[in-house]
This record gives structure tokens, sequence and C-alpha cells, in this order.
């Protein structure tokens, strides 16, 4: 009897969907030239157990609500970022470029979890056990109790695993990961797939937490297939310039907290250190006010942080006038610009518009709007914003000032350090006045360059 054939796929990198054929274009998510061949073996089996412990149907009343076992990295911006530190049998993917300082991170957080748990375990597929020793011993590491594993077979990993029953676990990186019952080469998307998902199951069913190294994208994205992130319980994104000193950790996913919290980080030569008030990253320390400056009070997660909003507007030497923003979402600078020229009066056609949110971070909510054009107006202008001056607001197409959630807590962050005189919408202004704070309350993006200049 002849053996089975195994049979030829097309798989996509991005959506994991599969066809039979070849083609330019993805049919599941339309993306471009992202169709692979894979060789899809023989099934010899379920590979997977249950990860619920029951399987009958209950009433949601008569399930008890259990309180997820927590314990700390050892960080203070770290436990922030994942909701007040790591969750027993919780399973985290983390990603960005690399040498930005994920490894550094991770075993860091597998020191200090040693010395309350030795359970310990740190699997690398990338680096020797001696770099390893290594970077330990230049962060003053090398006394701690942490189990290595130099290993990319997934069978011999999940075995370890399964005896040592080790309480934190750390893959570096699942993308060297690879499984004897697939013939396709290690990072490849059912490679990626499959001992991912097997990971999880052994980490679910051992109560051990585990962190999964992945590698990124030219894009800046997880490498592999997005169904990647949804096996996992919390996905976090190193930002920020690898050549700067400040690292920047986001979660985008996580089931045990609130998603887009941030932590702000320092690199040193003993690793990565807290940063305890990283509003004073993002404010560039001006002798006096410059034109084409202000200063906005952002929310992300349950922080709020000052950041300073820079803009630069230039007479444009070509026939389409560049626009440009970093840290901010280019396509509403285009929106911002044509509500300026509609409601302000102030027409932009004819110069170069560059928008900046200084520290390298990325700020996508609305409420930046009013601060890109306070920039942008007093670089215009060429005058500039007076100093102790904090604002915050979403502009409509409609020139209306719409109120931003969590304005409360915006107004006390700027009042600690040290903003007097602040422009809000006028919804987000507290009911009772605050001793020391000038709060003004605008409606129009009119009214609101009118407060501006007044204060000025």
């Amino acid at each position: 009897m002849k053996p089975a054939r195994s049979k030829l796929v097309y798989e996509c990198t991005a959506c994991a969907s599969q066809t039979p054929k070849w083609a330019g274009q993805c049919p599941g998510c339309q993306a471009w030239n992202t169709l692979i061949e894979q060789r899809l073996e023989k099934s010899t089996g379920h590979r997977y157990e249950s990860l619920a412990p029951v399987s009958e149907v209950l009433s949601l009343g008569s399930v008890q609500a259990v309180a997820m076992d927590r314990f700390s990295s050892g960080s203070v911006e770290f436990d922030r970022v994942l909701g007040g530190g790591l969750v027993q049998s919780a399973v985290i993917l983390i990603g960005g470029d690399p040498g930005i300082g994920k490894s550094t991170l991770l075993l860091q957080t597998a020191a200090h979890v040693s010395q309350v748990q030795p359970r310990v375990l740190y699997v690398s597929g990338e680096e020797s056990l001696a770099q390893i020793a290594m970077r330990a011993q230049r962060l003053g590491l090398a006394d701690a109790k942490i189990d290595l594993l130099a290993e990319i077979a997934l069978e011999k990993i999940i075995q370890v695993i399964s005896e040592r029953k080790p309480l934190f676990v750390v893959i570096d990186s699942i993308q060297t990961v690879f499984t004897d019952a697939l013939s396709a080469a290690p990072g490849s998307v059912s490679q990626v797939r499959e001992c991912a998902a097997q990971l999880t199951r052994c980490a679910k069913q051992g109560a051990s937490t585990l962190v999964m190294i992945g590698h990124v994208t030219k894009e800046g994205t997880l490498a592999g297939p997005r169904v990647l992130e949804h096996m996992v319980d919390a996905v976090l994104y190193f930002e920020g310039d690898s050549q700067s000193s400040f690292r920047l950790v986001r979660s985008f996913k996580n089931r045990f907290g609130s998603v887009n919290e941030l932590g702000v980080f320092a690199m040193t030569e003993r690793g990565l250190k807290a940063v305890p008030n990283p509003s004073a990253l993002f404010l560039s320390q001006h002798a006096k006010p410059v034109p084409g400056s202000s200063v906005l009070i952002t929310q992300e997660g349950s922080r709020p942080l000052l950041v300073e909003i820079q803009a630069l507007l230039d007479a444009s030497a070509g026939a389409q006038p560049r626009r440009l923003a970093v840290g901010l979402d280019a396509q509403r600078l285009a929106l911002l610009l044509a509500v300026l020229h509609r409601h302000a009066g102030i027409a932009c056609h004819d110069q170069d518009v560059f928008l900046n949110a200084v520290g390298g971070v990325r700020i996508t909510e609305p409420a930046a709007d009013l601060a890109s054009l306070f920039s942008i107006v007093s670089s215009f202008k060429n005058r500039a914003i007076g100093k102790g001056i904090a604002v915050f607001g979403e502009v409509g197409l409609a020139g209306e000032i719409r109120p931003c959630p969590r304005g409360q807590d915006r107004i006390r962050e700027a009042a600690k350090l040290g903003y007097r005189r602040l422009i809000v919408p006028k919804a987000n202004v507290p009911r009772s006045p605050l001793e020391g704070l000038e709060i003004l309350g605008v409606e129009r993006l009119a009214q609101a360059l009118d407060a501006l200049w007044s204060s000025a």
C-alpha cells in the first residue's frame, strides 16, 4: 500500500488563509504577494486537548469568578503595561525591532521572578548559553537562579516544561522553534502557528506564565499570521528608535488589563530602568517659548502624559506641498488643515507642513487635534505660544471642539507639572474652579485661537 502523499497548498503570511493555487492577491485579506507554498501534512489524529476543565453547559450565575493571581515582574513600568503584574497561566507575546531590548527586559524579569520562585526557565533559540551568561553578567544578574535551555525543537521544549513545571517561561524567539510534525522550515507560517498553539496549550495546562518573543516585519508588525495574536492573552510592542536611550512598551491586547497602556524605560549599562516621570521625556527644554510648539495633554491607557507637539511650515517649492506627520496620523493632518482653512481662514495650500510628536511617542487619539492646530498656526504666524499653557481637544469637521475622555485626569496631570493655563473643550471644564489654575473652555476653533493669543 502506497503511503499517503502530502498536499501542496499556498498559505498567506498575513492572514494564514489557504488556497490550492497561487495568486498575486490573497483571496482572504486582499494582500498582495503574500502567498507562499506550504506542504500540508496528513494529520495522524488530534494534536490538542481541550483547555476547558468541563464540557457541560452551565449558566453564568452558577460559575464562580476567581481572581487572577498576579506577581510582580520587578519593574513598575512593565507591571503597568501588563495591567498590574504577570498573571499565572497567561501567555504573552512581545515584539519589537532587533536590538531594541526585548531579551534584556525579559532576562531582567526572569531574574526578579527567580528571587521569589526558583522555577524559572529561559529557552533560547537564537543565542548560545554563553551569550546569555555574558548579558546576565553585564546586567549584574550572573547569580540569578534561572534555568537555561538552548533548544529549538518544540517536542523537547514541551518535555522540559512538563517535567520541571516552571512558574515563568521565556521563549526567545517563537520564530526559531519548529516541530517535527511539519516539514516546513522554522519561521514559516505553519511552523509559527503550530508551535505557538502547542506552547500555549502546555502553559495553560501546567499553570506556567509564558512569554514569547516575536520577530517583526519591516512594517513593524509581528511576523507570522495574525492568528498568532488571537492565541495569546496579551500582545506587547516595543516602540521608539533603537538608537535612542529610551524605550516605549505598549499593550495592544490584554485579557487581564486595559489596552493601550504605555511603559517608559531608559536603556542603561545595567539594563532597562523604569522612568518615573515620562512626561519629562516628551517635553523639550526651551530657554524661552519658540514658534511652532505647543504642549498636549494626552492619555495613554490609564496614564495622562504631557507631550510637546512641534510644527514647521515652509513655503513649498513644488507644485504639490508636502504633508508629513511623525508620531501622529498623516491623514488626519490633511483633514485638520482643511478645517483650519474653512473655519479659521488660515490657508496652508502653498506651505509644506511638518508635524512631530517629541520623544518618539506615537499618538493615535483625536485629542491631539487642537494642540496640532495650535502648533501649525504658531509656526505659520511665526509667533510663540506663551509659557505654561497646555491644551487638549478633538476638532470636528464643522469646527467644533469636542470633549475628550478622562478630562479631569488630564487637568490634574498638567497642574502637577506646573502648567497653570489650560485650553480645553468646554464640556471638560470642571464644575468647581481649581485653585491656581485658569481653565478656558472653548466650543469652536475660532474661539480657541482667540483664547490662545489672548493668553500668549
